[in-house]
């Protein structure tokens, strides 16, 4: 399986390339920086929302800065990997990866309520009869990504504790939907589709405007235990000095009540903290227990 998943990779990788071409000038100092987002909501939704952002981390830098939406974690991972994006938007589990497959280091993390941590949610419509975790044993979950710590990591940790099985989809549940965003997910699972949907909490705030009764039709039935928050990552080539332009543009964006709009409309972020590796300790911890259990390339 980790082999079909080198090459889904690697395939990945290749329309990333033919698709966007390479970013010019220096690794170290590009002519144009490439900001890698994933969609959470509506992949349009989100390219248009990001256009401000990226234009005024650009007045602030002095060099173009474009807002790109990837596929999925895998593919802005690769990206990364291969300088074709240059500042990531990367949830806990997708940093441990390029930082462990490609030395992306974390810059910056995101805050939210206050809290740099967030908890993973399951949710199942409130008419199913789902009261509990064991309820979920032989039904269908849908889950955004493989490489999301909150679609996917941390429940399949806490199920493989609490239910003793090494791999989730096989050995608990029934069928799975990877749904390529949160809402996407949520959305399965309101429309029947399947039967739970692990996300992050709330993620049901961001399809409250589309669908006015998903808290309604919804309801959580559990949490996880605390996940660090998303972060912003940088490519190791980048010039350091760069770098630490970035981090200060970006932080100085909790100033400006207009940027922080902005990262709460695309991300739920309320505003943005330093960060360090030895943050995401937890997540390294929790997925190399089970890395060779999961469909998740991560060498």
């Amino acid at each position: 399986m980790k082999k079909l998943l080198s090459m889904l990779l690697s395939l990945a990788l290749v329309v990333v390339l033919a698709a966007c071409g390479q970013a010019g000038g220096d690794p170290a100092n590009p002519d144009k920086l490439v900001m890698g987002f994933v969609p959470s909501q509506d992949s349009d939704k989100i390219a248009d929302t990001v256009k401000p952002l990226a234009d005024k981390l650009s007045e602030e830098l002095g060099v173009e800065v474009e807002g790109r939406v990837m596929t999925n974690y895998s593919a802005l991972i690769e990206a990364m990997g291969s300088n074709q994006v240059h500042i990531g938007f990367i949830p806990a589990f997708g940093y441990v990866l390029a930082n462990d497959k490609h030395g992306v280091e974390v810059i910056l993390k995101s805050e939210r309520h206050g809290e740099d941590t967030y908890r993973a949610q399951y949710v199942v419509r409130a008419d199913s009869g789902i009261k509990s975790l064991k309820d979920l044993k032989g039904k269908t979950w849908a889950f955004a990504d493989t490489n999301s710590t909150s679609g996917y990591l941390f429940p399949a940790s806490q199920l493989m504790d609490e239910f003793k099985v090494k791999d989730v989809q096989a050995e608990f549940f029934g069928e799975a939907v990877q749904a390529g965003g949160h809402d996407n997910a949520l959305i399965t699972v309101y429309e029947g589709d399947a039967d739970v949907a692990t996300t992050f909490e709330d993620a049901r705030d961001t399809l409250e405007q589309d669908y006015p009764d998903v808290k309604k039709k919804l309801k959580v039935i559990d949490y996880t235990d605390p996940i660090p928050n998303d972060t912003i990552s940088v490519t190791k080539d980048l010039d350091k000095e760069l770098v630490e332009k970035i981090r200060q543009a970006f932080l100085g964006f909790n100033d400006d009540k207009e940027m922080v709009n902005i990262m709460n409309e695309v991300y739920n972020w309320d505003a943005i903290r330093e960060a360090k590796d030895e943050d995401y300790t937890i997540v390294r911890d929790t997925y190399k227990k089970f890395e060779d259990s999961i469909d998740i390339d991560g060498n």
